[in-house]
């Protein structure tokens, strides 16, 4: 084997520059972590670790931060009734996240709101990385590589191993440098703006509250009648109390295949439910009292009260259903959709980044009344912002909407 022939070895495992710092759990650490931090300079990065696919709630038990000046701090959230000094610190700081809308939530739910922000996965899909993980962007922007075994561990765990907790604070060790790097990319290919709207937007990102989320139970598809949806609802709700009650992620007490073939079978007392091959589950037989409740409640009820197969909402109705209920807004779609796709390949932007699917189908669905394209242009426009489309995606995407439109009717007129 040449030279020429040797596999290029990997890229250098990241270890942390200053060594692993203590996590903070008293309150004059707190205010020492508090003042290095407003003594240090520029930008903030920060990262939570919450213990998803463990507890119910999505609260953070880890708080990492690193800025210029300072060093790195892990602070211990649970142990504090609130998180004031380091409130108090990162006041008028810009923050850098991966992935804010996973972290802002249970950032804001002790305190701590961002004045500016940069996120550094949303600046790699404005770039048209085609993957934007922080360990790819750390690996193909920084040459090294983050060890990223402990990304699915039990955070609420206590005292947290020393290997996680360097598993942790690397997450934040990288951003800065990640930050500056994104930032330049983002001037050069003048995108620098569309960041900051996109940022600005994102400092007051609110979770999509969950309606009717036992519909999403996964094999809920296989269920037939109104009844046995039904069964899957109370189930489902009777689940989802237990598991608040204790804090553990529900499908820990019973997955979500047990609730459908509780579902399917509808047993009517506890030894036919225990029985019911399939229905298992760590809770199966601590709970199962409360199951069959369930399944009584499911039997008993009146028809009017059994949910529907397919709920109205307050939206359009589903795409493949549209050429079926409006030919012309299945048109409008159609043609749209191709015509942003070609776009965002031409930016080499995210078709979703470049707009929200459902501003998309909302506005396709119900456009403005005007086919006059001077009048219809800026009441586009208007409808988007509306929904919450950012100026730098109206004046992208609004010609090519308003051009779906009116060709849609122009082919029907033709028709």
């Amino acid at each position: 084997m040449s030279d020429d022939d040797e596999p290029t070895p990997p890229p250098p495992l990241l270890t942390l520059r200053d060594g692993l710092p203590p996590v903070v759990q008293t309150e004059p650490a707190l205010a020492d972590v508090g003042a290095a931090i407003a003594a240090g300079t520029g930008p903030v990065a920060i990262d939570a670790e919450r213990a998803s696919g463990y507890r119910y709630s999505s609260r953070a038990y880890l708080i990492q931060l690193r800025r210029e000046g300072a060093g790195t701090f892990l602070v211990d959230p649970i142990a504090f009734e609130s998180l004031e000094p380091l409130e108090r610190a990162l006041d008028g700081a810009e923050w850098i996240l991966h992935a804010a809308t996973q972290d802002l939530p249970c950032l804001t739910a002790v305190g701590l709101h961002p004045s500016g922000l940069f996120d550094t996965e949303l600046a790699g899909r404005l770039l048209g990385y085609p993957k934007v993980g922080l360990a790819t962007l750390v690996e193909e922007l920084l040459g090294s590589r983050l060890a990223k075994e402990h990304s699915a561990v039990d955070w609420s765990t206590r005292p947290l191993p020393a290997p996680w907790l360097e598993y942790a604070a690397l997450d934040v060790e990288v951003l800065v440098e990640l930050r500056g790097l994104l930032g330049e990319k983002l001037e050069e290919s003048g995108k620098a703006e569309w960041a900051r709207q996109e940022f600005d937007h994102l400092r007051g990102f609110e979770p999509a509250a969950r309606t009717e989320a036992w519909r999403r139970t996964s094999g809920v598809h296989r269920v037939r009648g109104r009844r046995a949806l039904a069964a899957v609802r109370e189930l489902w709700e009777a689940r989802d109390q237990i598991a608040a009650q204790r804090d553990v992620t529900p499908g820990r007490i019973i997955p979500d295949s047990a609730i459908v073939i509780a579902a399917q079978a509808l047993p009517t007392d506890r030894e036919s439910l225990l029985g019911t091959k399939g229905f298992h589950g760590r809770g199966a037989e601590r709970y199962a009292s409360r199951w069959v409740a369930a399944l009584q409640r499911a039997a008993e009820m009146d028809e009017a009260d059994l949910p529907t197969r397919n709920p109205r909402g307050n939206g359009p109705p589903v795409p493949r259903a549209w050429a079926e209920k409006d030919p012309v807004a299945a048109r409008r779609l159609s043609r749209a959709r191709e015509a942003i796709s070609a776009r965002s390949e031409e930016l080499s932007v995210p078709a979703e980044n470049l707009l929200t699917p459902d501003y998309l189908r909302r506005t396709l669905w119900t456009p403005p009344a005007s086919r006059d394209a001077v009048q219809l242009t800026p009441a586009v426009a208007d409808q988007l912002a509306g929904y919450g489309a950012r100026r730098w995606q109206i004046e992208l995407t609004t010609p090519i909407l308003v051009d779906a439109i009116l060709t849609a009717e122009d082919d029907t007129d033709a028709g």
